[in-house]
């Protein structure tokens, strides 16, 4: 493959990312309009990566596309919660299961190192989307480490639905540190290997992300 070639996958894939976090964080407000003008500027890349990060943003339903209107970020649906996490109840604890039995012994330890992280945040009061940056991480890296690229795209998906509802109602919620905090034991049991204990706790914590939502709606 040209080089040229490569790097133009490159700074698509890149654009991609970035984008999507946006959307996911409600950096990118639900509704507003996607300029891929505006944003090639923004992230410093030609319009050609960044349509691509678009069209892939359609199919991940970040974003939809009008004919002669343009292209805009997704209504974030509250309805969707229950279709969501009936998903991810069955999956999240398959991709823990998974990581438990599959991951490598650097990834075990790289689950380690998130873990000491978190545990490490001390208690001052810090932006609630900064810690919801560490749920992603968190997510991401359990389904690299259960080595299913299939089961790691759709989880991906789900999670970043789940996160943009999470975020629509972030300023409604008290606390979402012992949301994050969970995430500690999980990682542990998934770095140890324990799979039946890593599939249990994965599915209290979405289970309990469900209720959080809930309560406040």
């Amino acid at each position: 493959m040209p080089a040229a070639e490569e790097g133009e996958i490159s700074l698509a894939e890149a654009a991609y990312r970035q984008l999507r976090d946006k959307l996911i964080m409600l950096e990118i407000k639900p509704g507003a309009p996607i300029n891929d003008g505006q944003l090639a500027t923004e992230l410093g890349v030609g319009r050609t990566p960044v349509r691509e990060a678009i069209k892939r943003l359609e199919v991940d339903h970040l974003v939809v596309s009008y004919p002669r209107r343009g292209t805009f970020a997704t209504i974030v649906d509250i309805t969707e919660l229950a279709d969501v996490s009936d998903i991810r109840e069955l999956l999240e604890p398959l991709a823990a299961r998974r990581a438990a039995t599959n991951a490598s012994s650097e990834m075990r330890e790289e689950l380690r190192e998130v873990a000491r992280a978190i545990s490490g945040l001390d208690a001052t009061p810090r932006d609630k989307r900064e810690l919801m940056r560490y749920d992603l991480t968190v997510h991401r890296l359990i389904y690299r480490a259960a080595g299913n690229p299939h089961l790691e795209d759709t989880l991906i998906r789900y999670d970043n639905l789940a996160t943009r509802i999470w975020c629509l109602v972030l300023d409604k919620l008290p606390s979402v540190a012992g949301h994050i905090t969970e995430h500690v034991g999980l990682l542990e049991a998934v770095a140890d290997g324990d799979a039946d204990l890593a599939a249990k706790l994965a599915l209290e914590h979405v289970s309990s992300f469900e209720k959080s939502v809930r309560q406040v709606l």
